[in-house]
């Protein structure tokens, strides 16, 4: 018999299932043990009665641990009690390994204890739940851009100059020279997008920012799409159509894990396309009606933007930067040069920015100028400025931060969670 998984058991009712997964609980009555069993895809009560396995087998799960590994055969029947609505009458079991005495208890842990643990605290429930959103974040907003057409491409890794700013990068050795971790795959999504068109990479990102915030890791993931002949109205309908389609996949395909995570789903299924779109000089004069002391010319931190989503009930727009506080490479408005046509989208509920981007310089003689007064070296730049020597045309891109809009879709604090293994300024294992 072909083992299945936990999630397909429903199809099995009646019949008799094999299943291959680890001990999450146990207790026992009498001449019964109940065994949670977990296998990836969900959980399911096993139940082995001393009459159906005889004495020798029910001995031996009496040994079982929490995450003691096994396989178990069984009837499935339907019990609306049960974990999962199903449960499984043992017949027969195989012990694999019993395991030693679990770290993680039901008591509280702290979160550095917790986050030493982080390759065993991956096996909670909570943490299944917030993993698998994320999981469903990369796979609805690829599967939206790859309907749309656009086309994955790879960038590297390693490359020889800043994209974000030069402060912000880690620098690594390679063979006789020195290169750096990407903070984004933007400029060779600029590449790709003039050869194809419409693309999108998805990758890790680096940046040695030393912030301690809820909001921020030195690796994080980013999904970020380039389009040809694009402005910045066009990549903002981009970035809500993308985003309500994340949002719905979510909704629809993780009902579940959301209901473990006690999330407030009413608010989710606000999200709808068109967003609300916000001058960033009249965002700047909304946080001071709130008594917000912030200046024209400053970025805006994570308590500013907080106080920005006070009046939205989904993500909205903030639009129009002063170009002094953003990247090189940003085009300026046509309507007032000392702002630029780039634009942050801010999730709802104080999680704030989740999506950043805008239109790219398209003039090469404007482009180079920007590279020299930002003291950037050009001979690293020689191929960037190719792309405004051969044909260059208006375009426009963002990048989505994978961890952020798991975080504002789960409803957890903090960011560290919605990643595998994070990695803090003070945190380099596991």
């Amino acid at each position: 018999m072909a083992p299945t998984t936990i999630s397909e058991i429903h199809r099995l009712e009646g019949q008799e299932a094999h299943l291959r997964g680890w001990v999450y609980n146990t207790r026992s009555s009498g001449k019964l043990q109940f065994i949670l069993v977990r296998d990836g895809s969900g959980v399911i009560q096993a139940v082995a009665s001393l009459k159906n396995v005889g004495e020798e087998l029910f001995q031996e799960l009496g040994r079982l641990t929490q995450e003691s590994s096994l396989e178990v055969w069984g009837m499935v029947k339907a019990d609306p009690r049960a974990p999962g609505g199903f449960e499984l009458s043992i017949t027969r079991a195989k012990i694999v390994q019993i395991a030693q005495e679990y770290p993680i208890s039901p008591k509280e842990h702290g979160i550095e204890f917790l986050l030493d643990h982080r390759h065993l605290w991956l096996r909670s429930s909570l943490q299944h739940a917030i993993l698998r959103v994320r999981a469903e974040v990369i796979r609805s907003a690829r599967e939206y851009l790859d309907d749309h057409g656009f086309l994955n491409m790879d960038t590297p890794i390693l490359t020889p100059a800043a994209c974000e700013g030069t402060t912000t990068l880690f620098q690594v050795e390679y063979f006789e020279e020195f290169s750096f971790l990407t903070q984004s795959g933007q400029l060779y999504n600029e590449a790709t997008a003039a050869a194809f068109g419409k693309v999108y990479s998805f990758g890790p990102t680096f940046r040695a920012e030393k912030s301690k915030t809820r909001r921020h890791l030195t690796e994080f993931w980013m999904l970020e799409p380039e389009v040809a002949y694009a402005g910045l109205n066009d990549i903002m309908e981009l970035e809500e159509k993308l985003i309500e389609h994340i949002v719905g996949r979510v909704l629809e395909r993780r009902a579940e894990e959301l209901k473990r995570l006690e999330r407030d789903t009413s608010k989710l299924e606000k999200v709808k396309a068109p967003f609300p779109r916000l001058h960033y000089a009249d965002a700047v004069k909304r946080l001071n009606e709130k008594g917000v002391d912030f200046q024209w010319g400053g970025d805006f931190g994570a308590p500013d933007e907080a106080v920005l989503t006070e009046d939205y009930e989904t993500p909205f727009f903030v639009h129009r930067f002063p170009s002094q506080i953003k990247a090189f490479y940003m085009e300026p408005d046509p309507a007032d040069p000392k702002h630029c046509l780039s634009v942050d989208c801010l999730a709802p509920e104080g999680y704030g920015e989740i999506v950043g981007g805008g239109q790219r310089i398209a003039d090469y003689d404007l482009l180079l100028e920007r590279i020299r007064e930002h003291k950037l070296p050009e001979e690293a730049f020689e191929w960037y400025l190719d792309l405004r020597r051969y044909g260059s045309v208006p375009h426009s891109g963002f990048g989505i931060g994978v961890e952020r809009t798991t975080a504002w879709l789960c409803g957890i604090e903090h960011v560290r969670e919605c990643i595998p293994f994070p990695r803090t300024i003070y945190r380099m294992k596991p």
